[in-house]
């Protein structure tokens, strides 16, 4: 145990203890929770590019099932292939501001591994909601790998260390 890392926490230990705010120190070395937490969001990322690979592969027949619904069976080659380009083009929007979360991370940006801890918990969230209101199976092919990269993420950025590496900067 050095004296720039926080040490473990006892199960017993008072709440004034565990409220107690982390010292200032900007010396801090980069903690292992950190660098774990901002790989484990790069493999989100690379999660969602090959997710977004698969459902292009299946588009236009997902786009037969959604105008099916809709009731329009007049569906053009080029209006599926533009509703694609238009749904790759947001989610690469959203797995580049999360590659860009992930280095923020890394530098010690502390909203960044706020927002990172939210987006997980909204994620973990749908997925039980999804299971329990829906019957939604959590397999492979579905949502395990996403909800086990969100319950990791959780875990690293949620410890200590990585609490008092993000306010290292902070004077109290």
């Amino acid at each position: 145990m050095t004296e720039h890392a926080p040490g473990k926490r006892a199960a017993f230990e008072p709440v004034e203890r565990l409220l107690k705010p982390t010292g200032y120190d900007p010396a801090m070395r980069r903690p292992v929770t950190i660098v774990v937490g901002a790989a484990l969001v790069l493999l989100r990322v690379a999660a969602g590019v090959a997710w977004i690979a698969d459902v292009g592969a299946h588009w236009s027949g997902y786009a037969g099932d959604v105008a099916v619904r809709v009731g329009d069976l007049s569906l053009s080659p080029d209006a599926v292939r533009s509703s694609f380009v238009v749904f790759a083009a947001l989610s690469g929007l959203v797995l580049l501001v999360e590659s860009a979360l992930a280095i923020l991370i890394l530098r010690g940006a502390d909203w960044a591994r706020i927002v990172v801890m939210s987006f997980a918990v909204v994620s973990i969230s749908s997925s039980f909601g999804s299971w329990w209101a829906q019957g939604q199976e959590i397999t492979l092919n579905t949502s395990l790998v996403s909800l086990a990269l969100d319950i990791l993420v959780l875990l690293a950025l949620s410890s200590r260390s990585a609490a008092a590496y993000a306010r290292r900067n902070e004077r109290r």
